[in-house]
C-alpha cells in the first residue's frame, strides 16, 4: 500500500487534520501520516474540537500527536500544507503543495474553510486511486 505524508512546519494543525481525514476517507487505499520539521507540545485544540464537531473524530483519542519527519516511515508522496514564508526542507521536492492558510489563532470559520478544502483534496486523492 502506498504511503502519503502531509507536511507542515509544526505538525500541529493543517497536517494533523489532513492525516485524520486521510485515514478517514482513504483507509485501505493509502497509509496516511503527518509530520513537521518542528513540533509542538500538543496538536491545535481548536482543530481537535472542530474535527470532533464536524466528523465525530477525536484526533487525540486516535493517537495523533506532533511528529518530526524522522518519526514517520519513508512515504511515496509528500504533500506540503502550504508555506507562508519558507517550506520545510524534507530532503526532496514535494509532490504537491496545497497552499493552505494556517487557521491557528483565527475564528472557527477559518478552520472550517481549511478543513473543507483539505476534505476536497483528500476526496480527489480517493477518486484518483
Amino acid at each position: 500500500m502506498k504511503k502519503i505524508a502531509f507536511i507542515c512546519v509544526h505538525n500541529s494543525c493543517r497536517s494533523q487534520m489532513a492525516e485524520c481525514l486521510g485515514k478517514y476517507y482513504l483507509q485501505g487505499l493509502y497509509e496516511c501520516y503527518s509530520a513537521g520539521t518542528e513540533t509542538k507540545p500538543m496538536i491545535n485544540q481548536d482543530a481537535v474540537q472542530i474535527m470532533k464537531e464536524m466528523y465525530g473524530i477525536d484526533m487525540e483519542v486516535n493517537g495523533q500527536y506532533s511528529k518530526r519527519l524522522k518519526d514517520i516511515p519513508d512515504c511515496d508522496y509528500y504533500i506540503s500544507m502550504g508555506c507562508n514564508v519558507t517550506c520545510p526542507f524534507i530532503g526532496r521536492d514535494f509532490d504537491d503543495n496545497w497552499r493552505l492558510e494556517d487557521p491557528t489563532g483565527k475564528n472557527k470559520e477559518a478552520f472550517i474553510e481549511v478543513i473543507k478544502e483539505i476534505e476536497k483534496r483528500i476526496l480527489y486523492l480517493y477518486e484518483e486511486k
